[in-house]
């Protein structure tokens, strides 16, 4: 319990380091549009266009289709075990930019789903590694200035959903 308290302690003041910072306010705006990209709108849309332009039996499609069907239910039983509170409910004072979606905060759903997305189609378009690395960073950047995570539940979210898209990607696609 001592090392979990340990983190716990540098999360908060970290996160505290982040929110009395003066580009703070200015940044949450910003954060909420970026944010919205991880929502699972745009994957469901890159399922489909792949699917129209490459049929059921494309690899990129399949890949993408296991790693959320390996992702997500980790996910869950990681999110419900831990059960982690959310900023707002674990600092006194403070009031989160937007209301999450569920309960608990560890891992980042958003910060998971937007890595695995990043690395699988990085692995198809590797030009793209970049841009993709870069958005991927900034949705869970977006989770912890809305206030829904610390950063170690992005840090978490981008473990699992690199190691679930690298996973898929050398074990089945590779």
């Amino acid at each position: 319990m001592k090392l979990i308290d340990t983190v716990h302690n540098a999360d908060v003041k970290l996160f505290n380091s982040l929110i009395q910072s003066p580009s703070y306010k200015t940044l949450g705006p910003l954060a909420f549009y970026v944010s919205k990209t991880g929502d699972g709108h745009l994957y469901a849309l890159l399922g489909l266009g792949l699917f129209v332009l490459q049929g059921a039996d494309s690899l990129f499609l399949k890949a993408l289709f296991l790693a959320f069907l390996i992702e997500r239910p980790i996910y869950f039983v990681l999110k419900n075990s831990f059960k982690r509170n959310r900023p707002q409910q674990a600092l006194r004072g403070y009031k989160s930019l937007v209301v999450p979606s569920d309960l608990f905060s560890f891992p980042s759903g958003h910060s998971s789903a937007a890595f695995m997305v990043a690395t699988i189609v990085a692995w198809f378009f590797p030009i793209l590694f970049l841009p993709l690395l870069l958005w991927a960073m900034l949705v869970a950047l977006s989770r912890v200035i809305l206030g829904v995570h610390f950063p170690t539940d992005t840090l978490m979210g981008m473990v699992l959903g690199s190691g679930v898209a690298m996973f898929v990607l050398t074990g089945f696609v590779a």
